[in-house]
């Protein structure tokens, strides 16, 4: 199984913007979510077409189950 959290924040003009990572553990927690988000902020890592991140939104941990087929 895959794992990705996906980080939506609200940016300096309150547009929602999403930030996604992959092959994070699946045992993350509700607290270590909002402890990174809290740290992108803080750092002011990411700038997009509507400003900085300024505040959480929203966080999503999703399961994928990958299967890859042979197909050569």
């Amino acid at each position: 199984m895959e794992y990705v959290l996906a980080m939506t924040f609200l940016t300096e003009n309150g547009v929602k913007s999403t930030i996604s990572i992959n092959g994070v553990k699946s045992a993350l927690t509700e607290a270590e979510a909002k402890a990174l988000m809290d740290k992108i902020i803080e750092k002011n890592i990411f700038i997009t077409k509507s400003g900085a991140f300024v505040k959480k939104d929203s966080a999503k941990l999703t399961e994928r189950k990958v299967t890859e087929l042979e197909i050569a």
